[in-house]
């Protein structure tokens, strides 16, 4: 066998290859996503922020919370959904819902720059999400897990198309599993810190109406980014593409060998 064909480039198969006839549409439907998830965001910046969005956050309505939480939850289901729908096989569904949430979420930025001029900067603090809690943190660290997503899909389709036998290994998910705990929690570090040292645990499922909850979180700014958790974090995943990656080359070349 050949071994420059073994060569991995999941970029350039992501983009370049026109076999893959799902990858154009499956790129535009995370650019059309992320452009109306990024008009939902300026409607609400024009409720809450009128002035530009920053921190500390504006106390939402428990009705407007509950219906954030919803939409959260349904743009999550969308992607799971067009990955099943899309997919062959297990594998080949997970790659796809990893694209398309990379994709999305790039461009997700890409349009506020365009509609708001916002963020100023990749280090300008963001809301990420809000479930269980609130996640914040720098644009650059979702952009950055949003290209390891990518990269990881590409990997798995790039093989697929090779016609290569696919096995993500229980020491391949515990890694990927433990680097995506570490990078959740530095988004939810400052604002789990608050529950713990405001004795809100007890409360947790009432958080929304605490008054004294809301006060403290319509007061805080975050200013530092736990960055080296967040790189330990990735480290974790890279290396597990990276052993995935090594194992599937040398496995496959033996058997075409």
């Amino acid at each position: 066998m050949d071994k420059r064909r073994t060569k991995v480039n999941p970029v350039r198969y992501l983009i370049f290859n026109r076999a893959n006839s799902r990858i154009i549409p499956l790129i535009i439907f995370g650019i059309a996503m992320g452009f109306l998830e990024a008009a939902v965001v300026v409607y609400l910046r024009q409720l809450y922020y009128p002035e530009g969005f920053t921190f500390p956050l504006k106390i939402m309505s428990l009705e407007g919370l509950s219906i954030e939480y919803m939409r959260e939850i349904s743009t999550i289901v969308m992607l799971i959904t067009l990955g099943i729908v899309v997919g062959n096989n297990f594998y080949d569904k997970f790659a796809y819902f990893l694209f398309c949430f990379g994709i999305w979420d790039i461009f997700y930025y890409v349009w506020l720059k365009v509609l708001l001029n916002w963020p100023p900067s990749l280090s300008t603090w963001d809301i990420l999400f809000l479930i269980p809690v609130v996640w914040a943190g720098p644009v650059l660290a979702p952009i950055i897990c949003s290209i390891t997503m990518i990269l990881l899909a590409g990997c798995i389709l790039f093989f697929q198309h090779k016609g290569y036998s696919i096995k993500i290994t229980s020491s391949d998910w515990i890694l990927l599993f433990a680097g995506t705990i570490i990078i959740f929690s530095t988004f939810i570090w400052d604002y789990i810190n608050i529950i713990i040292q405001g004795g809100f645990i007890s409360k947790f499922t009432t958080l929304a109406t605490d008054h004294a909850f809301q006060k403290e979180i319509s007061s805080y700014i975050p200013t530092s980014y736990k960055w080296p958790f967040f790189a330990f974090g990735e480290m974790l995943i890279l290396y597990a593409l990276v052993l995935f990656s090594k194992r599937i080359i040398t496995i496959n070349l033996k058997r075409g060998g």
